[in-house]
């Protein structure tokens, strides 16, 4: 099974592989990240480790445990008061395998323990049914229906402090 790992600079090159391999998949559900997030990749990576450093936020990445690759990311962000905002992305090629389902019980885990969290929301695009479906099956609740990117998506709450 892969490991869910804490973002690091050594995950650098293999999160850029995943980021670029997966770039038009990721743009079928959520707003493309542009040319400068990928020419402007390394600085922003050390951004985003500072921000991790501050306890604002917490950057996950699923490795393969056969070949080192990226599969997937797992962030909290905006952490504050108890809670964070849960965002995640699978490798197309890895999608299927209920990695995403997996990924996002380990980083709730970790949230609930480790960050001393008590809810996570987190959103998906009502044209993405397997992302809803991830967050139906790792018990996220939905509460309303939004706009991100202008796409309608469906906001879900997770309880921390009753969930196991």
């Amino acid at each position: 099974m892969p490991e869910l790992e804490r973002l690091a600079i050594r995950h650098a090159p293999a999160l850029l592989r995943f980021e670029q391999a997966n770039r038009a998949y990721f743009a079928r559900f959520v707003p493309d990240r542009g040319d400068d997030y990928f020419d402007e990749f390394t600085d922003r990576l050390v951004g985003l480790l500072a921000e991790q450093h501050t306890g604002r936020c917490h950057f996950h990445v699923l490795v393969d445990d056969e070949d080192g690759t990226v599969l997937g990311r797992f962030n909290l962000v905006d952490v504050a008061d108890g809670s964070a905002e849960l965002g995640y992305r699978v490798a197309e090629r890895a999608t299927g395998r209920g990695l995403a389902r997996e990924g996002v019980r380990r980083v709730s885990a970790l949230a609930r323990g480790e960050y001393g969290l008590r809810q996570l929301a987190a959103s998906a695009a009502l044209a993405n049914p397997a992302s809803l479906a991830v967050l139906r099956r790792t018990g996220f609740v939905p509460v309303e229906e939004v706009r991100l990117g202008g796409e309608p998506c469906l906001r879900h709450v997770l309880d921390l402090t009753g969930h196991s």
